[in-house]
């Protein structure tokens, strides 16, 4: 981009970040997060602040436009402050620290996040959205009380700094370990007070689809046979796939519904999202065998394959809500625009997408809903159901058609190491349950490329990509989940390579994040710089937590590896959070699932011989909620599945490495889990 059709250029325009490079045309003098910042902010005696955001994120949108473009206000940030702008997902350790300590001042967070920070880093003041004359007024206010006022300034900042510090702080637990089926009841007797049973969802808004919260549920309702909880999960995922939280065009979901009936999305889609929600409908399917969450599954991989993967098979961050500096125009429609693309299938598509005053939103423009009852729609309009779904598929690729002429929202084409790690255990999850190898083969090329180019010369990760460039020293969460992708490769492939780069990528976490006083995982690296306060990643939230992962797979590697040391790790990190579990069920949901694989039994079933893997796809058809699959053709190097090839196709169910008679069929395995 040529700096002489902009009137101001700053120092992001050498960045790689969309979200940097939006504001690299700002008045504001904006500096990279770095030393160089800091240290002019320490020559100059001035506060820095530092304003994190996205690049899908509406309201940074907002505050952009209203304040960084204002030259007036840009003039005087730039001469009472060092100003840093931050991508929150390039830089998560940043938005850590910094929206720890706004949380601690005002008992809200989100973004766009405006911390105010001494020269050392240390945080002082902050928000979040501020409209443009409040902003001016924090900036003079600010600044004066730092140039009269210092000292005070510095003391409130020291007190800050102890709480950022101590905020979830965790202790080790010396307490002997039990985990028992009364403490994940004792989760759900909390949590079921604020189920929306007729919407599903939290019985509040905004709602997030929470794809974890649903899987930890599903586990549990099927372990412990608690109906309701089932009844919950289905009716949650039935009002998600059929609401205006799912594109019904063009498949995938957006980040949240605004209201209680998941009909008004916040239309950003991001690919961490999408990824968990794979996973989540694909072991729906498995479960309840319904046909609506194998088509949600289906059609949120054509969303990603079509709009978010990149040419070498890794997968892009997040598509922007605003298209046109409008948000949702892209995906909403007038009816004026419904009957001119369907023509004479608009009564059709009226019925289908119940077009009218339930979908009206802003401006006259709809949001297309589905029917929850295809079986009444159809009769409603004299079709068998068999027309009616050939007539929606035909409805939805002329919208779709249409839709593609638009102006497009805007796409953040970073590759984050971590979300692609998601991605491809949603990819393994999918196969696994619908048997499509277009899943399995994504899964690989996706993974092969993430352990080439994000790989670092002494074996680690680097957190993000664009092109041939891979950048930033790997966070936990990048190693939480490429791990865990691993792990669910193996499971579907019995191709141990993914099992050995599982291990040793294991072991460099172990070896750089771990506190070995608290037996937890530091978020940052010990080979990076260090921030005000190093941040311990501990409860789950729509994104489960790196420790809650890091605790779940050490738990799964140790069973496959017979590695006691890691086992013993994760029974003490699920030891150390469960005293907070009960009282904030919906933040620890991932630990929740790891509580269940130790109060309910965990089947280990190994498959081996000719037929391993055709038997392995054999169990996709059913839903098992506490297993793990191991096997081989014609040999392996696991102690668990030593002396267990005899020739013929065997199936092994074990429980703690006591296996049962064997047995050839999958039928005869199912009737020996319990």
């Amino acid at each position: 981009m040529e700096n002489t059709t902009h009137a101001h250029a700053n120092r992001l325009i050498h960045e790689t970040s969309p979200y940097l490079l939006q504001h690299a045309h700002n008045p504001v003098d904006w500096y990279p997060w770095g030393e160089e910042a800091f240290e002019k902010a320490r020559t100059e005696n001035k506060l820095v602040l530092v304003s994190v955001g996205y690049s899908s994120c509406h309201w940074c949108h907002v505050m952009e436009r209203e304040s960084f473009t204002n030259d007036s206000i840009a003039a005087l940030m730039n001469e009472r402050f060092v100003c840093i702008k931050v991508d929150r997902e390039e830089r998560p350790d940043v938005d850590q620290v910094y929206m720890t300590a706004v949380q601690l001042m005002t008992n809200r967070g989100g973004w766009p996040l405006n911390c105010f920070a001494l020269p050392d880093g240390r945080p002082c003041y902050g928000g979040t959205y501020f409209p443009p004359d409040q902003w001016k007024q924090v900036l003079n206010d600010l600044s004066e009380t730092w140039k009269r006022e210092p000292q005070r300034v510095t003391q409130y900042a020291e007190r800050l700094h102890e709480g950022v510090k101590e905020a979830d702080l965790v202790t080790l637990n010396e307490a002997p370990v039990r985990f028992t089926r009364r403490d994940a009841d004792a989760m759900i007797k909390a949590w079921e007070p604020h189920w929306d049973h007729e919407f599903g969802g939290p019985d509040q808004a905004p709602k997030f689809p929470m794809p974890n919260n649903y899987q930890f549920l599903l586990r549990y309702g099927r372990s412990a046979g608690h109906a309701a909880t089932l009844k919950y999960v289905e009716t949650s995922l039935d009002r998600m796939a059929l609401g205006g939280l799912f594109d019904q065009v063009g498949g995938g979901f957006a980040r949240y519904s605004t209201d209680l009936i998941w009909k008004v999305p916040h239309f950003e889609k991001m690919l961490y999202d999408n990824a968990q929600l794979l996973s989540l409908f694909s072991q729906a399917h498995q479960a309840f065998r319904k046909p609506l969450y194998a088509d949600v599954v289906k059609r949120t991989f054509s969303f990603l394959e079509r709009e978010m993967r990149a040419p070498d098979g890794l997968y892009y961050s997040a598509l922007d809500a605003d298209s046109e500096g409008e948000e949702g125009l892209f995906y909403t429609w007038t009816e004026a625009e419904l009957q001119a693309t369907l023509g004479e299938e608009y009564a059709i598509g009226k019925v289908w997408y119940q077009i009218g005053p339930k979908t009206l939103w802003e401006h006259d423009r709809h949001i297309l809903l589905r029917t929850a009852a295809p079986e009444q729609a159809a009769r409603a309009l004299g079709m068998g159901t068999e027309a009616l779904a050939s007539a929606a598929e035909r409805i939805n690729a002329r919208l779709l058609s249409a839709r593609s002429k638009r102006i497009r929202p805007g796409l953040d084409d970073k590759r984050l190491t971590s979300w692609n790690g998601l991605m491809v255990t949603g990819l393994c999850d999918a196969y696994d349950a619908l048997g499509d190898t277009a899943f399995l083969e994504a899964a690989v090329r996706c993974m092969d490329r993430l352990l080439t180019l994000c790989r670092r010369p002494d074996g680690g990760l680097l957190h993000s990509s664009k092109g041939e460039r891979a950048t930033i020293n790997g966070y936990l969460e990048d190693y939480a989940f490429v791990i865990e992708g691993s792990i669910a490769l193996y499971q579907v492939t019995f191709e141990e390579r993914w099992l050995n780069e599982a291990r040793k990528l294991t072991d460099h976490a172990l070896a750089h994040f771990f506190d070995k006083s608290t037996l937890m995982f530091h978020f940052t690296s010990d080979q990076d710089p260090p921030l005000v306060a190093r941040k311990m990643e501990v409860s789950d939230n729509v994104i489960p937590a790196s420790n809650s992962a890091m605790a779940r797979n050490l738990s799964a590697l140790g069973s496959m590896l017979e590695n006691e040391t890691y086992r013993s790790f994760s029974e003490a990190m699920l030891h150390n959070v469960l005293p907070r579990m009960e009282g904030y069920p919906s933040g620890y949901s991932n630990w929740g699932i790891l509580l269940l694989e130790q109060a309910y039994p965990v089947y280990e079933i190994a498959i081996t011989g000719a037929e391993a893997t055709r038997r392995r796809r054999e169990f996709g058809a059913y839903y098992i909620p506490n297993r793990l699959y191991m096997g081989g053709t014609t040999h392996s190097t696991l102690p668990l599945l030593k002396d267990k090839f005899l020739g013929g196709t065997t199936i092994f169910v074990c429980e703690n490495k006591v296996c049962q008679l064997p047995v050839t069929t999958v039928a005869e395995a199912l009737k020996q889990i319990r």
